[in-house]
């Protein structure tokens, strides 16, 4: 057993059991991918996959079992050589977040600043990524961080801690209508075009509730993936805007007015978040904690640790 083949047998599952692509993602031949594959189910006596002729079409029991240990024995692989960077460079490295455009836009801007100034040595990388993406990105090992609302918190493999807490707003051209109107009701709104969040994007999930358990439709005329995009549509006149608190920036967007909306939609949180086990460097917990002080590398170690493979509660 070696560890080409547990990496054979990880990519095999992450890439729906195409060894062509497996073998192009650990830059093999697909012939080398199946010999591997083979030698390690006869030194274990045991098939790992399901098979009809020679295509695999999913994971047998003990395959399923024994995925499970090698994502354990891949993560701790990468832990070493984390531990071992952590003493060696203390205060540089590379810390890489998979965030969505609005967190990156509005949110984390004065986090770095500041993350910068403690730590000039550490080079940061954001990948601007979409919720789902985020969460994909994590649990491969690609990214360190995640920052988004949706997607995240009902991910078993992650462990997640609250950033900070918004809500959705109404915002308008200078001369609409809606500036002079009554208090503004869900009713109302459902009988205008609207601009928002594409879904599974910045709370969109709960904006869609919303009218839903108001028994109305609304008129979602477009749908974008970040708040620039629905203002600048906004200010043109092609309906009114609904966008998280922080986007809106009045010195900024002077051609649009925000309306009161209190009440009208849920609260929203946007999350950090880390894969289970996942070893972190000491300015990964700096940064967490400047996106939120209460979270202190003690509290972030201990729901970051790996479930206990041994526990049989």
């Amino acid at each position: 057993m070696n560890f080409q083949q547990l990496r054979i047998i990880q990519e095999a599952v992450r890439c729906h059991f195409n060894l062509t692509e497996a073998a192009s993602a650990l830059f093999t031949s697909q012939s080398g991918v199946s010999k591997h594959i083979k030698d390690l189910e006869d030194e274990l006596g045991v098939e790992l996959f399901v098979r009809r002729g020679k295509r695999l079409l999913g994971l047998t029991g003990p395959g399923k079992e024994l995925v499970e240990i090698v994502k354990r024995i891949l993560l701790d692989t990468n832990n070493i050589r984390h531990l071992a960077a952590q003493f060696a460079n203390r205060d540089q490295g590379l810390l890489r977040i998979a965030v969505t455009h609005t967190q990156a836009r509005y949110a984390l801007p004065p986090v770095i600043s500041r993350f910068r100034e403690d730590f000039p040595k550490v080079r940061l990388v954001l990948h601007q990524a979409n919720p789902d993406e985020t969460a994909a990105l994590l649990l491969a090992g690609e990214v360190d961080l995640g920052i988004a609302t949706e997607a995240l918190a009902g991910v078993s493999e992650l462990a997640t801690f609250p950033f900070y807490d918004w809500h959705h707003v109404v915002i308008v051209p200078e001369s609409h209508s809606l500036i002079a109107a009554p208090p503004l009701t869900l009713e109302i709104l459902a009988e205008y075009p609207l601009v928002t969040y594409h879904e599974g994007f910045t709370g969109r999930s709960k904006l869609d509730a919303a009218f839903t358990r108001a028994g109305l439709v609304p008129d979602i005329v477009l749908s974008a993936l970040d708040a620039d995009v629905i203002k600048t549509y906004v200010e043109l006149g092609l309906g009114v805007g609904i966008i998280a608190d922080m986007a809106y920036q009045p010195l900024r967007d002077g051609g649009l007015r925000l309306l009161d909306c209190t009440g009208l939609f849920e609260k929203n949180t946007a999350w950090i978040a880390t894969r289970k086990g996942h070893y972190l460097r000491n300015f990964a917990y700096r940064f967490i904690e400047l996106c939120n002080p209460d979270l202190s590398e003690a509290a972030v170690r201990s729901a970051n640790a790996p479930p206990n493979a041994f526990d049989t509660k």
